[in-house]
């Protein structure tokens, strides 16, 4: 049951920009201590829902299942009742985990917003840890097994089961059971200062490629800085082993 706020008058519908907003049906004195507060219907329940999942779904893996958990308003607040209530994204709002979803009075005595809290989950395979697995460790064959887990519990989602990561090696160690993310694992490096690169300049339409020498090592993820036959000296991004690219 939500609690009585203060008391507070409404005669205009507030601007768009209104997140949240006690709203009553009148303004008259005791007009709060005569009127219960106005539980959220389930149609409206069910449209901020609906929603979230059609969020979610927009980022998700293919044939993942997504779970909605709706959670309560401000407890302080007091709605006007309202016919027609409708609900809509939050801006900003992330599509996973703990998000919102705003719910306002289209029709109604006097016009209200709310973020309604939910948290989304998105369950889809993914690559878990066989057993407990230690920092430095090498991924072998057996070390991991595939299962589904919540895509949506961290802030990086794991590594899908069409991803390779055997041979890749452990930042950080990993309990049995637990899914492996991108950020868990070490960065490769691809070649070291001194080697020859081949290097693809990629254009809308074109790609050429060339040798150059690294002048810096090509660490997967980071800049390196290479030096073309003519003496020319520019930055690439390292993608394989004895291989850059730029991006034109």
């Amino acid at each position: 049951m939500l609690q009585a706020a203060p008391r507070v008058c409404a005669r205009a519908r507030p601007g768009p920009g209104a997140v949240l907003a006690l709203a009553l049906a009148a303004c008259a004195p005791g007009a709060w201590a005569q009127r219960a507060p106005m539980p959220l219907p389930a149609g409206a329940l069910q449209q901020a829902e609906a929603v979230a999942a059609a969020l979610a779904r927009a980022r998700a893996p293919a044939q993942a299942r997504v779970v909605v958990l709706p959670g309560h308003p401000d407890p302080r607040l007091k709605l006007a009742p309202c016919p027609d209530i409708r609900a809509e994204p939050s801006p900003g709002a992330p599509a996973w985990g703990r998000t919102r979803v705003l719910l306002r009075c289209a029709a109604g005595p006097v016009a209200w917003r709310i973020a309604l809290p939910l948290q989304v989950q998105v369950w889809a395979p993914a690559w878990l840890a066989a057993a407990p697995l230690g920092a430095g460790q090498a991924l072998a064959d057996g070390a991991l097994v595939p299962g589904v887990v919540d895509w949506a519990a961290a802030a990086t989602p794991p590594l899908p089961l069409g991803a390779e990561p055997l041979g890749r090696t452990l930042a950080r160690p990993l309990a049995a059971g637990e899914a492996l993310r991108e950020a868990d694992l070490r960065a490769r490096q691809w070649f070291v200062a001194g080697d020859t690169v081949q290097v693809t300049a990629r254009g809308s339409g074109f790609a050429v490629t060339a040798e150059a020498e690294a002048l810096t090592p090509g660490v997967e993820g980071r800049p390196a800085r290479l030096k073309s036959s003519g003496g020319r000296v520019f930055s690439a991004l390292p993608v394989a082993a004895g291989r850059a690219e730029v991006l034109l």
